[in-house]
Protein backbone atom coordinates (compact mmCIF):
# COMPACT_ATOMS: atom_id res chain seq x y z
CA UNK A 1 0.00 0.00 0.00
CA UNK A 2 2.84 2.35 0.84
CA UNK A 3 4.50 2.22 -2.63
CA UNK A 4 1.19 3.11 -4.27
CA UNK A 5 0.81 6.11 -1.95
CA UNK A 6 4.37 7.17 -2.72
CA UNK A 7 3.69 7.04 -6.46
CA UNK A 8 0.49 9.07 -6.03
CA UNK A 9 2.25 11.65 -3.84
CA UNK A 10 5.07 11.92 -6.38
CA UNK A 11 2.46 12.43 -9.10
CA UNK A 12 0.92 15.25 -7.05
CA UNK A 13 4.37 16.81 -6.66
CA UNK A 14 4.96 16.53 -10.43
CA UNK A 15 1.66 18.29 -11.17
CA UNK A 16 2.40 21.07 -8.66
CA UNK A 17 5.91 21.59 -10.04
CA UNK A 18 4.58 21.63 -13.60
CA UNK A 19 2.28 24.48 -12.57
CA UNK A 20 5.08 26.38 -10.79
CA UNK A 21 7.98 25.97 -13.21
CA UNK A 22 7.64 27.59 -16.63
CA UNK A 23 9.74 24.99 -18.50
CA UNK A 24 7.89 21.89 -17.27
CA UNK A 25 4.62 20.62 -18.72
CA UNK A 26 2.51 17.60 -17.87
CA UNK A 27 -0.69 16.86 -19.77
CA UNK A 28 -2.73 15.51 -16.87
CA UNK A 29 -2.77 13.53 -13.67
CA UNK A 30 -2.57 10.20 -15.50
CA UNK A 31 0.58 11.41 -17.23
CA UNK A 32 1.91 12.54 -13.85
CA UNK A 33 1.34 9.04 -12.45
CA UNK A 34 3.19 7.58 -15.42
CA UNK A 35 6.01 10.09 -14.84
CA UNK A 36 6.20 9.05 -11.18
CA UNK A 37 6.41 5.36 -12.11
CA UNK A 38 9.01 5.94 -14.83
CA UNK A 39 11.15 8.12 -12.56
CA UNK A 40 10.99 5.43 -9.86
CA UNK A 41 12.06 2.76 -12.35
CA UNK A 42 14.87 4.91 -13.74
CA UNK A 43 16.09 5.72 -10.24
CA UNK A 44 16.09 2.01 -9.43
CA UNK A 45 17.82 0.76 -12.59
CA UNK A 46 19.79 3.59 -14.23
CA UNK A 47 20.89 5.72 -11.26
CA UNK A 48 23.15 3.06 -9.64
CA UNK A 49 24.86 2.46 -12.99
CA UNK A 50 25.44 6.18 -13.50
CA UNK A 51 26.74 6.56 -9.96
CA UNK A 52 29.26 3.76 -10.44
CA UNK A 53 30.41 5.16 -13.78
CA UNK A 54 30.85 8.67 -12.36
CA UNK A 55 32.47 7.89 -9.00
CA UNK A 56 35.62 9.98 -9.69
CA UNK A 57 33.72 13.14 -10.63
CA UNK A 58 31.24 12.59 -7.79
CA UNK A 59 34.12 12.40 -5.30
CA UNK A 60 35.81 15.41 -6.90
CA UNK A 61 32.63 17.50 -6.56
CA UNK A 62 31.89 16.24 -3.03
CA UNK A 63 28.70 14.53 -4.22
CA UNK A 64 27.21 17.51 -6.03
CA UNK A 65 27.39 15.61 -9.32
CA UNK A 66 24.49 13.50 -8.02
CA UNK A 67 22.25 16.50 -8.78
CA UNK A 68 23.36 16.23 -12.41
CA UNK A 69 22.53 12.51 -12.40
CA UNK A 70 19.05 13.29 -11.06
CA UNK A 71 18.57 15.89 -13.79
CA UNK A 72 19.62 13.34 -16.41
CA UNK A 73 17.01 10.93 -15.04
CA UNK A 74 14.36 13.65 -15.41
CA UNK A 75 15.53 14.25 -18.99
CA UNK A 76 15.25 10.49 -19.68
CA UNK A 77 11.71 10.50 -18.31
CA UNK A 78 10.96 13.42 -20.65
CA UNK A 79 12.28 11.34 -23.55
CA UNK A 80 10.18 8.27 -22.70
CA UNK A 81 6.85 9.96 -21.84
CA UNK A 82 4.81 11.88 -24.40
CA UNK A 83 2.67 13.79 -21.89
CA UNK A 84 5.68 15.17 -19.99
CA UNK A 85 8.07 17.83 -21.24
CA UNK A 86 11.08 19.59 -19.74
CA UNK A 87 12.51 22.46 -21.77
CA UNK A 88 16.22 22.19 -20.94
CA UNK A 89 18.83 20.75 -18.60
CA UNK A 90 18.73 23.62 -16.10
CA UNK A 91 14.98 23.34 -15.69
CA UNK A 92 15.41 19.57 -15.24
CA UNK A 93 18.03 20.25 -12.55
CA UNK A 94 15.73 22.66 -10.72
CA UNK A 95 12.79 20.27 -11.17
CA UNK A 96 14.76 17.35 -9.71
CA UNK A 97 15.89 19.38 -6.69
CA UNK A 98 12.38 20.66 -5.98
CA UNK A 99 10.88 17.21 -6.57
CA UNK A 100 13.27 15.72 -4.02
CA UNK A 101 12.32 18.39 -1.49
CA UNK A 102 8.59 17.87 -2.09
CA UNK A 103 8.98 14.10 -1.86
CA UNK A 104 10.81 14.42 1.44
CA UNK A 105 8.04 16.58 2.84
CA UNK A 106 5.19 14.44 1.50
CA UNK A 107 6.81 11.11 2.42
CA UNK A 108 7.36 12.32 5.98
CA UNK A 109 3.58 12.09 6.45
CA UNK A 110 3.72 8.34 5.64
CA UNK A 111 6.00 7.38 8.48
CA UNK A 112 4.56 4.69 10.68
CA UNK A 113 4.05 5.20 14.36
CA UNK A 114 6.33 2.89 16.29
CA UNK A 115 4.51 1.27 19.18
CA UNK A 116 6.62 0.22 22.13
Amino acid sequence: MKPILKVLLTAVAVVVLAKLLPGVAVSGFVSAIIVAVVIAILRFIVKPILIILTIPITILTFGLFLFVINALIIMMADYFIDGFAVSNFWIALLFSILLSIFQSILFSFLKEDKKS
